[in-house]
């Protein structure tokens, strides 16, 4: 787990809540709203802000939700939790690989063959320059290595399999994509709190869907995308 965002609000109200000594000090979120600031986050790893959900309607976004739209106009067959990761089509495990060992070895510039200007989408608004300063971009500290962290943890997690089957099949991890998270089993629990933290648990059931980092291959192993919201 990472731990930068407690560090910031940390230092962010240290000394607030030290002019408070010696008498009942506010909280950190009443100072942090008496100075127009954010209250901190309510667990370690800060989730992103919700993105806007793709559109169900268009055939050519790998993350519009298998089932399409009423009425049937995109009706795929529904996703399946994957097995262990050595189940994996060739082509699949070999991107999947090259990824992990890229983010594991702290290597942006082996991402770059990976990364499709044209098809990996790392965002679900529109990019300028370069993908792997952007992917710096997403990253808690200024190097970037915590983002690099993210995407090796998210490809370790197991894997879900979307539009199984059918010519638009492509894998995603973790697995929580494809899942309700009301429904997860003490041992899916342990396995989503490797990503997040019991707070981002919570704040993503209120908000009805894993909105944290997921990353998708398809079957003839072209990097597809990774994002974070819904």
């Amino acid at each position: 787990m990472r731990l930068f965002a407690p560090l910031i609000c940390l230092s962010t109200f240290a000394l607030p809540l030290a002019a408070h000594a010696g008498e009942d000090a506010p909280s950190p979120v009443a100072i942090a709203q008496a100075d127009g600031l954010a209250p901190p986050p309510s667990g370690l790893v800060p989730l992103p802000d919700p993105i806007p959900r793709p559109s169900y309607e268009d055939p050519e976004n790998p993350l519009a939700r298998p089932g399409g739209a009423p009425g049937g106009a995109m009706q795929t067959a529904e996703p399946v939790i994957g097995g262990d990761n050595d189940a994996l089509p060739e082509a699949v495990r070999r991107t999947r690989a090259m990824i992990m060992e890229a983010a594991r070895n702290a290597d942006f510039e082996a991402l770059r063959p990976l990364i499709d200007a044209g098809a990996t989408q790392l965002s679900f608004g529109d990019i300028d320059g370069d993908p792997i300063d952007f992917i710096r971009t997403l990253s808690g500290d200024p190097e970037g290595f915590e983002i690099l962290a993210i995407l090796l943890e998210v490809l370790e997690a197991r894997y879900a399999v979307f539009d199984p089957g059918t010519p638009r099949e492509y894998y995603v991890w973790p697995y929580f994509t494809a899942t309700s998270l009301e429904t997860l089993t003490p041992v899916q629990r342990v396995e989503l709190f490797k990503l997040v933290t019991s707070g981002d648990y919570e704040d993503m059931r209120t908000f009805g869907a894993y909105i944290f980092y997921r990353a998708g291959i398809t079957a003839d192993g072209r990097w597809i995308f990774f994002v974070a919201g819904d």
